[in-house]
């Protein structure tokens, strides 16, 4: 009797402690699952109003840069200066600022998808090249997560953008004093209206051209400048603490690498950018030429005002551009700290 109850103690630990095993795991993955959404979000939200506080910062040179690549300005030098002036002669101050509120609704999802899934694309580059959390990636796989999260953003916010370039493209009407896009709904639906809802998506071809080199440039620079540029310079020691104090960031530091990638990255890319609006703006009111796809207003623009009109407003757009980067990537690290810290 003994033995028959010391058997039954034994199988029933010993069942206990496989149905143990079995649900340990699944409560670990679980956990997991749910701290990897709950970071993915916390990043979502940083980025998104990182962005946001970056473009509102800028808009006044966005605008102007805008006005100058498409030559809705009488004068065709479109001087910084006179664009400036024109604004507040036609519009006031506000008008400085046209166009901020689809900034707004088109950047908070941009930079919310951008910054969380490049930390996604990193951490699938950690793990194809077996780096540890403690070192820094490569700048080229820096690079190419920068890209791919572009890419990522742009498919899901381009109607945003388009309606924000035709917004901020034109000029008020002097004579009446009033807009032709009088916001972004108003914006999306007179443009399917008169043009169909694939209008929404002109200037696409460039745009996704463009966003794998600019966010991979802007990412790849921050990479590059972190790792010839350590936080600390005690790192002769090759264990692992005394690396992760190589890898760690500040705000500040984030706003200097982050205003170089942005120089470095508008520099680069902006003859396709000035593509990209000139197909936006086709088919709207007061425009003239029409454009049978990317190829052809390179070879129309190239041909009408040569090389120089590709780079019409680059001057504005590298002033523009290093602020807009720098208060950018130092927002983004700044709140994800206070997350982290916080939440």
């Amino acid at each position: 009797m003994e033995t028959s109850s010391s058997t039954t103690k034994i199988a029933a630990a010993s069942s206990s402690s496989m149905e143990s095993s079995l649900n340990r795991p699944t409560t670990t993955l679980v956990q997991q699952s749910g701290q990897a959404a709950s970071d993915m979000t916390r990043r979502m939200i940083c980025g998104g109003l990182a962005g946001c506080i970056a473009k509102t910062a800028t808009n006044p040179l966005e605008r102007i840069k805008m006005l100058s690549q498409t030559g809705e300005h009488t004068s065709k030098s479109g001087s910084v200066v006179s664009l400036y002036r024109a604004i507040l002669h036609n519009e006031g101050v506000v008008g400085l600022w046209a166009g901020n509120g689809a900034n707004l609704l088109r950047i908070f999802p941009a930079k919310a998808v951008v910054f969380s899934s490049n930390d996604v694309f990193q951490g699938m580059f950690r793990r194809i090249t077996h780096t540890p959390d403690h070192q820094k990636l490569h700048h080229t796989y820096a690079f190419l997560s920068g890209g791919m999260a572009g890419v990522c953003a742009t498919v899901v916010t381009y109607p945003l953008d388009f309606a924000r370039g035709r917004i901020s493209g034109k000029l008020a009407n002097t004579a009446t004093s009033k807009k032709e896009y009088k916001g972004i709904l108003h914006t999306v639906l007179l443009t399917v209206r008169d043009e169909g809802f694939l209008a929404l998506y002109k200037g696409v071809t460039p745009t996704l051209l463009g966003a794998l080199p600019y966010e991979g440039i802007k990412f790849g620079t921050v990479g590059l400048m972190e790792k010839l540029f350590p936080l600390s310079s005690s790192s002769q020691d090759e264990n692992e603490s005394s690396s992760s104090s190589t890898t760690k960031s500040t705000p500040l530091r984030k706003m200097m690498f982050g205003g170089m990638g942005g120089v470095m990255a508008g520099l680069l890319t902006y003859p396709n950018d000035t593509v990209r609006r000139l197909l936006q703006l086709q088919g709207s009111r007061g425009t003239t030429t029409n454009y049978n796809g990317y190829i052809d207003c390179v070879v129309q623009t190239y041909r009408n005002e040569g090389i120089p009109r590709f780079y019409r407003g680059v001057t504005i757009n590298i002033v523009r551009m290093a602020p807009n980067a720098a208060v950018q990537f130092g927002s983004y690290e700044f709140l994800k700290q206070l997350s982290e810290t916080y939440l």
